[in-house]
């Protein structure tokens, strides 16, 4: 998916949720309680920070690839698939999980 279309479905998915906003002009993300849990990466990648019980999930619906960024693969973060960018119902089910986990944390 290019850039635009990543970001097209980020900004929808982000705007359907009133707990956080969309951050950041180059590398957009989401953050809360001091810690970032989604992102998109040079790659027009999206990856969502998951608990370890939510990842467990999503690996057995959809295979839980590491997601890398600026070369570092990113600890506790899923790669989100292409097919699942089209599912915005879903895919908010999964980043208000990120926020939830996020907010689970010790403050920062």
């Amino acid at each position: 998916m290019d850039r635009e279309a990543i970001l097209k479905v980020y900004n929808e998915l982000v705007a359907k949720n009133p707990n956080f906003d969309r951050k950041g002009k180059t590398m957009p993300y989401t953050s809360a309680n001091g810690y970032m849990f989604s992102l998109i990466n040079k790659g027009n990648e999206l990856g969502i920070r998951l608990s370890k019980e939510d990842t467990v999930a999503f690996d057995k619906s959809y295979g839980a690839k590491p997601f890398k960024s600026y070369g570092a693969t990113m600890r506790e973060y899923v790669l989100i698939p292409e097919s699942l960018l089209t599912d915005l119902e879903t895919l908010g089910i999964y980043l208000q999980k990120g926020f939830k986990h996020v907010m689970s944390l010790p403050p920062k």
